[in-house]
């Protein structure tokens, strides 16, 4: 196996993020990994999703708040491969590492749900404290990232670190 050589390029990352609309949420409790599907928006090293008031990804969250996000697309084709020769399919992928906080703060929380109201719906109305009070939004604040795109022979691997 060869190893992997990592560029930074948070420009390619945020790329494949902004224009992806499902990633899955990774999140732990009491050793018990929970990992969830969900619609986000991204905006300048945060990631940001609505739930509920209660459920099991705010009991996970309120245990353990660091998780994992990731999102990744086919970006062409299975082949069929010949016996022996590698697999490849083209593909890219982003990992986010990070720190989770609920929103719980009424302001803060509009704030957050307008942002990803407009990820979807670029022309919505402001969303008014009642809406942003039925539902919590949480924040994810990535330390680092990490990027892969595959297409044909070509391979890229990218990093960045949000940390100081």
């Amino acid at each position: 196996m060869t190893s992997r050589k990592f560029e930074e390029s948070l420009d390619a990352i945020e790329k494949i993020l902004c224009e992806e609309t499902v990633g899955y949420v990774g999140l732990s409790k009491d050793g018990i990994p929970y990992v969830v599907p969900l619609n986000y928006a991204y905006a300048a090293g945060k990631i940001v999703f609505h739930c509920a008031l209660s459920g099991r990804k705010l009991d996970y969250l309120q245990a353990n708040p660091l998780v994992c996000f990731t999102v990744g697309r086919m970006a062409g084709q299975i082949q069929r491969h010949a016996e022996g020769s590698a697999c490849e399919v083209d593909n890219d992928s982003v990992v986010c590492y990070g720190t989770a906080r609920i929103l719980e703060a009424l302001e803060e929380r509009k704030k957050a749900l307008d942002l990803f109201n407009r990820r979807f719906n670029p022309d919505a109305d402001e969303i008014s404290l009642e809406s942003a009070s039925k539902c919590y939004a949480v924040e994810i604040t990535i330390s680092h990232i990490t990027g892969r795109q595959q297409h044909g022979e070509e391979r890229f691997y990218w990093k960045h670190s949000f940390e100081p």
